[in-house]
């Protein structure tokens, strides 16, 4: 299995006050810390190399991770955005030494329950060239957030945050599959978002979409994060 990168290096101001003091993958859900939640899903889902970029109050996590004995079973690395936050894009950049050809990207503040070797299994089936990506992605109609993408006839034609369409009825579910080749174009350094490489592939006909069924989970909000504890009592 290909490793996950996590993307945990945002300000999380809408959970502030909290996150003034403490990073968003820290807050204790169901009495562990959120990262931990992450790392016990991960296990499961035999995914064994995992890589954090971190940025605010991130040696917390790093610290939280080390001590949780899950660095004894796991291969598990650190990066740091440094003094400016560098975008998501920016922080997988700056990881770059850390990056194989191909690997998961996700985010510090997702929860997502699906099978993971079936999204890598797809994606080895249907990659077209080292240009090629993934991008899961959940029928939405504008339930859960604003619909991003628009996925037609087993194709995705179109991710994208800012053009919007009648035709979006699908978001970006939180997992995707990247390529250390289309980094190649970026200085480093450089701040940038994620959205931006997601929508440069979609345009070139170089994301494939693998449609999931099961809901997301998130604590990127108060909402998100009873909707999460909730779904922790129910189903662990």
């Amino acid at each position: 299995m290909i490793p996950i990168f996590v993307l945990a290096g945002g300000l999380a101001t809408r959970l502030r006050p909290v996150t003034l003091t403490i990073p968003k993958s820290i807050i204790t859900i169901n009495d562990k810390p959120f990262v931990i939640h992450q790392l016990e899903l991960f296990e499961r889902k035999n995914i064994s190399r995992i890589h954090f970029c971190l940025g605010f109050l991130g040696e917390m996590v790093e610290e939280i991770v080390k001590k949780s004995g899950f660095c004894d079973k796991m291969e598990i690395t650190f990066s740091y955005d440094g003094e400016k936050q560098l975008g998501t894009g920016g922080a997988i950049l700056n990881s770059m030494r850390q990056l194989p050809d191909f690997f998961f990207i996700t985010y510090g503040d997702s929860y997502l329950d699906i099978n993971y070797l079936n999204v890598y299994d797809f994606f080895e089936k249907k990659k077209k060239n080292e240009q090629s990506c993934l991008m899961t992605i959940l029928k939405n109609d504008g339930l859960w957030d604003t619909s991003n993408v628009i996925y037609e006839d087993n194709k995705l034609l179109l991710y994208s945050k800012q053009e919007k369409s009648s035709r979006m009825n699908w978001i970006d579910y939180g997992l995707g599959i990247l390529t250390k080749k289309i980094f190649d174009s970026f200085e480093k350094e450089i701040i940038f978002d994620l959205s931006i490489i997601y929508t440069k592939l979609s345009l070139e006909n170089n994301l494939l979409g693998y449609p999931v069924d099961k809901r997301f989970y998130e604590i990127g909000s108060f909402s998100g994060i009873t909707d999460f504890s909730n779904y922790l009592k129910n189903n662990l």
